[in-house]
């Protein structure tokens, strides 16, 4: 028999688990063992082997190769000896930096990899989805994606999006019943919920009864994700850049070479000087440590609590010009409160902090006991029915599991002393009407020991207003005329004013044989209970994280369900709301058009009382303005709005996996502050990335310069092969990568907004890549040309310079790379991983031209210690000579 056919307690049996406590730590080693991790298999990864090899498919590479191939045949043995362990060396370094990118982009897709709500040992714990075994109790609820395949043991209104599985976007209500149904098909298992599908309505437990790859879906197709592999667009802006400049640096080499052989050099010489100058001018590393240096600002963002499933959502970071955040949880502490109760003319506070169930009530400032005060009583009740949190006690602390605004209601209760499992012995839930955004209520039938029936709702008070015809005041149901409506009106505005929330509860009595069959049935001619007021206060960091934005030319806007009174008195205390600013509320925006929204959006800071389809008619009236904006959501139905956003931005505590996985960003901690925090380090990757495309071109360029210049004026190489290929190991590599790891500078959250348009070269970093390059390769033949015609007979001495020269500039310019001002502008020694990385290159550099075995290899001789004078003099021209103009400029 299928699990499909057999009634919920034989399943438990079959399955050897219990639903009302799961499974125990033995069990799960046990079936993980047994049936592996709850993962589909991925294709075959290319091995470290293959990936090594690689290294060397590269067109130069190979063509260097050949060259060294024709030095062994030609005698010069140690010459090719010396470039195959360069070529090797290089290989290694290409082949850490790929395997450091594969590793930390398979990290990330780790921690983006969706959670899931298990029962263990009596407690509900969140786990990652390859964790479940078959026997788990899993639930679920709106939003959610099933992390397994599941029986359904209990369905509150259920209803799962199966399109993944069946190609019917249609959702498909699901039940706990038993199918009588003969070999039905996937889209007629109605009691059955699929790995990879999403539940769009309602909540329900289940029992999981297959993982992995004897899911359905392993069995269909295996539907990883891979987006996190894709090039970023700046990546392809390089890689078409390399390719203009590998025919730039080929034709350059072909030039040198040809001007070496008329000007009488030897034929092999001058085509090994042009092969090594090729490759050393071609900046072939330079995708791999753009990955690295994403891959690697990702594994930073982490720390602070942000995971970028998507590598563009880098570089759009440092374009935002809009933030559009949800306030609660979010700008907030997302630990409501309720501090004020209104009923029938009356107002109770209630003190306490947080979800502490500890804190006294108060009417007139007269401590009273709840459960004297009939309406009040009867408030608190019906809030902690119509509920689903529950608290927990963790490391003495009282956490929450449950949407915050629940939570406040089961805390008000608690205080009073009720308790909801005695309550729910008392009161037996029939049916749930769950909350849905459109409604703005939920609602429950329910029966208590007397055999009364109810309807008890809870909502927004305006919405709940509309749906009652009658009042509870003074103990006494009465008309709800329009005159005791303008003072409930008034109540809940009393509240709103002081910023809290506030959330309406009704009820309404039925006879025992009425069967409730949809929402609006459920939902009218209630009575009018009371308002409980809430508040979530603003989370400290965020003024401050707001006000940094405001100074980095990024707008903040406030998006919220709450009431607009609300809503502008949090903006107001969180610097958002500026004294012209305008406040929009969801009936405002439901009568506008997307081109009417647009004439006043960036005068907007607030939007209140909005539901989530506004919030994609907000994200295009702010990009047709020309916006790159950054969305946040957690819902749903906030997914459409993340994804047609710039850079959406989904919460990492209260998200739904529909909405994670629609966005390019996920905040771990739900925190406003964290969006800064992420937009800083996209702003100071790509300005690294900057850096060492500066640093890397300038010294290429210097380096084809100096040998063309040579060639030109009918001078002796400045520089053997050997040297060009040690150059370009020695300071391309480990300082090019410190680059990519250097700090933002202070300065980076005060400029604009980058234009997503702009260029590589933009903001004068091609004059600057030019300029510095035909200095190095001045100074580099000056002091080769100066040495060379002191003793014309030593040409290995004077080679020995320009090689020395040219590797000092080139690591002298690396610290002026790290700003975009001057080298005086930065404390060089404020990136530790560079200071190590020059460090490491000029040991390197001495090792070759002191070392008597290197000195044969690499063509050099002693340096004597007049010579370093020169040496540290003119490879400094290039730095400071810019550095002394800059200067100039700021002082005038």
């Amino acid at each position: 028999m299928k699990f499909h056919e057999m009634e919920i307690n034989q399943v438990e049996k079959v399955l050897d688990t219990d639903f009302s406590s799961g499974l125990s730590p033995e069990a799960v080693k046990k079936r993980i063992a047994q049936h592996g991790l709850n993962e589909l298999e991925e294709g075959e990864k290319q091995s470290a082997l293959l990936l090594f090899f690689s290294q060397f498919k590269d067109f130069m590479v190979l063509v260097l190769l050949a060259a060294t191939l024709l030095s062994g045949l030609l005698g010069e043995y140690i010459d090719a000896i010396a470039i195959i362990a360069i070529v090797i060396i290089n290989g290694i370094l290409g082949f850490y930096q790929e395997r450091r990118a594969e590793k930390s982009l398979q990290a990330l897709k780790e921690l983006s990899a969706p959670q899931v709500s298990i029962l263990r040992e009596g407690q509900w714990v969140k786990i990652p989805s390859k964790e479940i075994v078959p026997g788990d109790i899993i639930k679920f609820s709106s939003g959610d994606r099933i992390g397994a395949d599941v029986r359904i043991i209990e369905s509150r209104s259920l209803e799962i999006e199966e399109s993944a599985l069946t190609g019917e976007s249609v959702p498909v209500s699901k039940h706990i019943d038993r199918l009588k149904t003969v070999n039905p098909g996937i889209g007629d298992m109605e009691n059955i919920a699929f790995m990879g599908t999403m539940v769009t309505r309602g909540s329900g437990v289940g029992v999981v009864i297959g993982t992995g790859m004897k899911t359905a879906m392993g069995q269909i197709a295996d539907l990883l994700q891979n987006a996190e592999t894709q090039e970023t667009p700046l990546q392809r802006r390089l890689e078409q850049l390399g390719k203009i400049l590998i025919t730039v640096a080929l034709l350059l080499t072909v030039l040198v070479v040809a001007i070496g052989v008329l000007q009488g050099h030897e034929l092999y010489t001058m085509f090994l000087a042009g092969v090594s100058l090729a490759v050393a001018a071609i900046p072939e590393g330079l995708p791999a440590i753009v990955t690295v240096a994403l891959s690697l600002g990702v594994q930073k963002m982490i720390k602070k609590n942000a995971i970028v499933r998507k590598l563009p959502a880098v570089e759009t970071l440092g374009c935002a010009s809009v933030i559009c955040s949800d306030k609660t949880g979010t700008m907030t502490q997302n630990k409501m409160t309720v501090t004020h109760l209104w009923s029938g003319g009356h107002t109770w506070t209630v003190d306490g902090v947080g979800y502490h169930p500890q804190g006294d009530f108060y009417r007139d400032n007269t401590r009273v006991h709840p459960k004297e005060e009939k309406a009040l009583q009867q408030m608190l009740i019906f809030g902690m029915i119509c509920n689903h949190s529950e608290l927990v006690i963790k490391d003495d602390d009282y956490i929450l599991d449950g949407d915050p605004t629940e939570g406040a209601l089961l805390v008000s209760a608690m205080k009073a002393g009720f308790d909801r499992t005695n309550l729910l012995n008392e009161f037996t839930i029939i049916k749930e009407f769950p909350f849905d955004s459109a409604r703005k209520m939920m609602s429950m039938h329910v029966k208590d020991k007397q055999g009364r029936n109810f309807i008890v709702t809870k909502g927004a008070p305006d919405v709940i207003i509309g749906k009652s015809e009658s009042i509870l005041w003074d103990g006494k149901t009465q008309y709800l005329g329009q005159n005791v409506q303008s003072q409930v009106q008034e109540a809940i505005n009393n509240l709103a004013s002081k910023a809290l929330r506030t959330i309406a509860i009704a009820f309404k009595p039925i006879s025992a044989n009425t069967v409730i069959l949809s929402e609006q049935e459920a939902e009218s001619k209630l009575t009018f209970i009371g308002v409980q007021g809430m508040i979530d206060p603003p989370r400290p960091e965020v003024r401050d994280a707001v006000k940094e934005c405001k100074e980095a030319g990024i707008k903040t806007v406030m998006i919220t369900g709450d009431h607009i009174i609300t809503a502008k008195a949090i903006a107001a205390q969180l610097g958002i709301l500026a004294k012209k600013s305008l406040v929009l509320d969801g009936n405002a925006l439901s009568n506008m058009s997307v081109e009417e929204l647009e004439d006043v959006v960036d005068d907007v800071s607030v939007f209140a009382r909005v539901s989530p389809e506004h919030k994609l008619k907000i994200v295009k009236a702010l990009q047709n303005r020309g916006h790159i904006v950054a969305m946040t959501g957690d819902g749903v139905n906030d997914a459409p709005a993340i994804k047609a956003a710039d850079i959406g931005v989904a919460m990492g505590i209260t998200g739904t996996d529909v909405a994670k996985e629609a966005s390019s960003l996920v905040l771990l901690d739900d925190n406003f502050a964290t969006i800064k925090s992420a937009i800083e380090e996209g702003r100071n990757i790509y300005e690294n990335i900057r850096k060492f495309v500066r640093y890397l071109l300038a010294s290429n360029v210097g380096e084809i310069l100096v040998m063309l210049f040579a060639m030109i004026l009918a001078l002796p190489l400045p520089l053997v092969p050997i040297q060009i290929l040690w150059v370009n190991l020695v300071t391309d590599g480990l300082p090019a990568m410190a680059l990519g790891l250097d700090r933002p500078e202070e300065d980076v959250m005060k400029r604009k907004p980058r234009s997503p348009n702009e260029g590589v070269f933009a903001r004068g970093l091609g004059w600057k890549v030019v300029s510095r390059g035909f200095l190095i390769g001045i100074v580099t033949l000056l002091a080769f040309m100066i040495v060379y015609k002191q003793n014309p007979e030593n040409l290995p001495y004077a080679q020995t310079i320009a090689f020395a020269t040219l590797v000092m500039a080139q690591l002298i310019h690396v610290f002026d790379c790290r700003s975009e001002k001057s080298v005086l502008s930065r404390n060089p020694f404020g990136n530790q991983y560079l200071v190590w990385a020059v460090i490491s290159s000029l040991a390197l550099m001495i090792a070759v031209i002191y070392y008597p075995p290197f000195q044969p290899i690499f063509h050099t001789m002693p340096i004597l210690a007049k010579d370093w004078l020169l040496i540290i003099g003119l490879s400094s021209v290039p730095t400071f000579l810019l550095a002394g103009t800059f200067l100039l400029r700021k002082t005038k």
